[in-house]
């Protein structure tokens, strides 16, 4: 049988692919790459192929010695070319049948399952089958940047932060993964967009809003349109224009109103100060700036500063903090040092 005809036992008792799944190489990389290119047609049973693979666990102890590994590859290789029934199958008949008997009996009850929990659960956007297919594009300490993807959406990715997305997003799932803090402009095309956050996934067509990922919380900002935002403890939450939803990793959610200046002013190079006491002000310029801030003087536990810098220097927001504390500044390469 060829490849082509492979429902999805025959994929999950079939050497070759579980050799790609469990311990690809270049040459199983390239065969299947180029397959799934011809064949897109099964790309939807090879998705579900994997998945069950890499759930169960196949053992990993029956490696193939290198003379057998070439001879299957090169019988696979024939297989695509020749019409003619050649065998390629590399499983003795017995264990064949046994692990197709377990394999239909465990596919029943797993799709089930999955299709129950993919469904009213948590479902999570098809990705891509291997590294080749993705972009990761990132920024340093002190630095923002401005990308835009395929389906012309945009994304503003602020100081250490990255996003991850598929090279085919204008055709295929639109989704993207984000770490640190990003403001998204989505553009409308039919088809839903979606932010994925560790646990959490935001979902939309067209909108713009902010998400920002910290140690403690993860924040939603909503200027335009509407989001739903969902985690895999079932939670829904609708989001409507100048809404923001806090996320607190003790399991707390809740909604509050937001200043818009301050959340996504960072993407216009506007650094807000609002009130915030020093801790907050340093995490504020350390970030922006890329420095560390050291504290040598003291500075009163009820200080607070307030200020609005755009495109402004290191120096300049260093004056404005040092005419309400009273604390003079040092710079010398990345750290700046602060005291009385």
């Amino acid at each position: 049988m060829r490849y082509k005809d492979f429902e999805l036992v025959d994929f999950l008792t079939d050497e070759f692919f579980i050799l790609w799944v469990k311990n690809p190489d270049k040459n199983t990389q390239h065969f299947w790459e180029k397959w799934l290119s011809e064949h897109p047609e099964k790309r939807a049973i090879v998705l579900k192929a994997i998945a069950i693979i890499r759930a169960v666990g196949y053992e990993e102890g029956e490696n193939m010695s290198d003379s057998t590994y070439i001879d299957v590859f090169e019988n696979v290789m024939n297989a695509d070319i020749d019409h003619s029934q050649k065998s390629r199958t590399f499983i003795h008949p017995k264990k064949n049948n046994f692990l197709k008997n377990i394999a239909a009996i465990f596919i029943f009850g797993f799709c089930a399952w999955m299709g129950y929990y993919h469904a009213f659960i948590y479902s999570l956007p098809t990705t891509e089958l291997n590294e080749a297919f993705i972009i990761k594009r990132g920024t340093s300490l002190g630095n923002r940047s401005v990308i835009t993807l395929a389906d012309s959406s945009k994304v503003y990715l602020n100081s250490s932060s990255e996003i991850t997305y598929s090279s085919n997003l204008a055709t295929a799932d639109r989704w993207v993964k984000l770490k640190g803090e990003g403001f998204f402009e989505i553009k409308k095309n039919g088809k839903p967009f979606t932010v994925l956050i560790e646990n959490t996934k935001i979902e939309v067509l067209g909108t713009s809003f902010n998400v920002k990922v910290e140690e403690d919380k993860l924040s939603v900002a909503l200027l335009t349109g509407k989001v739903m935002v969902k985690d895999e403890k079932g939670n829904q939450v609708a989001l409507h224009p100048e809404e923001m939803l806090i996320m607190e990793k003790s399991g707390d959610l809740y909604k509050s109103e937001f200043d818009n200046l301050e959340v996504t002013g960072w993407k216009n190079n506007v650094l807000v100060f609002n009130s915030d006491n020093f801790e907050i002000c340093r995490k504020k310029i350390e970030n922006w700036f890329g420095v560390e801030l050291i504290l040598s003087g003291k500075i009163r536990k009820s200080w607070v500063y307030s200020g609005t810098y755009q495109n402004e220097s290191l120096e300049n927001v260093l004056r404005g903090v040092n005419l309400t504390s009273g604390l003079n500044f040092r710079i010398e390469n990345r750290k700046v040092e602060l005291y009385n």
